[in-house]
């Protein structure tokens, strides 16, 4: 049986949670942190800074942006690609991506965003001249693309716009850089031609990779957990992995107790009792964590793990909100503790925080809330404010 305590530190630990974040950063190690997660989401969302970048700072105080940059763009040891949205992913694991390209290309091509993007014209056509572009004119993004009608940011995105995205999706075309934070695209073979050359992985090897993968980067987990870490694989599949590896004493059958006390069924790599004693001890240190952090991004996981109940609700209309546009999970040593949400006014160098919450039964000492002030102060070196201010 894996206790409440060990299974919320063993998430922490395989997700890099635990590290010193003084430690110094270079391009070379925050590679190693990125192959360490499995990937880092990427989103648009600008209200406090890029969710990447908050990632990144929150498990290292000494990252810069640039130097995710120089990995996708320079180095392209990285590259932007799906998985449960976009990614900033190792370029070592791209062939595994192949299967994706296919399966993503067929669903999309049967999905009625498929129809609704492309009304009123020849779908196939239209993916057709936008790649024929680019295949002439080199890297292109959404505004090179004219179309008369004007149909609005997301949904109403122009054919052209959607074609892009379509191309991306299925593997033709890759994100060589970004101008603004805007996407430019050009072919994949001209992008990473010798990772563009390697055939597609067959059926077993992809599934053994992918759940292989998954379970070095989360430790103990569970079937379904496992399909969702890469949304590259089925749930049935999974649970035939898992299966076959407890059978061939790769992995063990555990009972997992979570937050409320419940023990579940689950799985783990075989060594995990040492991984668990080499794990350094939670500091109380105080991490503010984005929205979109590995350790939250299953919110049923984050749930039964840390007892912690998260919903993001940017795109939940103000009035039904129950915290916040960008709300950020207080992480307290090992614990999950509150949340806050901020809101950075670039005009004036201002980090207004808008609503701090404590979870029930965390008290807001002295203590608590002079760590978490100096988390707020590296918060707003990071995003450039010179000024904090609470509610």
């Amino acid at each position: 049986m894996i206790p409440s305590t060990a299974a919320q530190r063993l998430l922490l630990g395989a997700q890099g949670l635990l590290d010193d974040p003084t430690r110094r950063v270079t391009t070379a190690s925050l590679q190693v942190l990125i192959e360490r997660l499995g990937f880092v989401q990427v989103d648009t969302i600008n209200v406090l800074a890029r969710a990447h970048d908050l990632t990144l700072f929150s498990r290292l105080d000494g990252y810069l942006p640039e130097q995710l940059r120089k990995l996708l763009e320079d180095k392209r040891s990285l590259f932007e690609g799906f998985t449960h949205d976009a990614s900033a992913v190792p370029t070592a694991f791209f062939h595994h991506w192949k299967p994706r390209f296919a399966r993503d290309r067929a669903r999309i091509q049967a999905h009625a965003w498929w129809q609704y993007h492309f009304r009123g014209t020849d779908g196939a056509q239209v993916v057709k001249d936008v790649k024929a572009r680019i295949e002439q004119e080199g890297p292109l993004k959404s505004s090179d693309f004219e179309h008369p009608e004007k149909r609005g940011p997301w949904w109403g995105w122009k054919p052209q716009k959607a074609a892009l995205d379509f191309l991306w999706r299925s593997g033709e075309l890759m994100i060589p850089r970004r101008e603004g934070f805007q996407k430019l695209y050009d072919l994949t073979e001209r992008v990473l031609p010798e990772h563009h050359a390697v055939p597609s992985p067959d059926p077993g090897e992809h599934l053994e990779w992918a759940c292989a993968t998954a379970a070095e980067r989360l430790w103990v987990f569970t079937a379904k957990e496992l399909a969702d870490f890469l949304d590259s694989i089925e749930a049935a599949e999974a649970k035939a992995w898992c299966a076959a590896a407890e059978a061939a004493g790769r992995i063990v059958s555990v009972k997992v107790e979570g937050a409320d006390g419940e023990l579940r069924p689950s799985y783990a790599v075989t060594d995990w009792e040492t991984r668990l004693a080499r794990l350094p001890e939670p500091t109380e240190r105080t991490r503010l964590l984005c929205p979109f952090d590995p350790i939250l991004r299953d919110r049923t996981r984050a749930l039964r793990r840390f007892g912690f109940d998260y919903r993001f609700e940017a795109f939940v209309p103000e009035p039904k909100r129950q915290y916040g546009y960008f709300v950020m999970p207080i992480l307290e040593g090992g614990r999950l503790v509150g949340r806050l949400d901020p809101k950075l006014h670039r005009d004036r160098g201002l980090l207004e925080i808008k609503g701090l919450w404590w979870e029930p039964g965390i008290k807001a000492t002295r203590t608590r809330k002079r760590a978490l002030d100096e988390a707020l102060e590296r918060l707003a070196g990071f995003v450039g404010a010179g000024t904090v201010q609470l509610p």
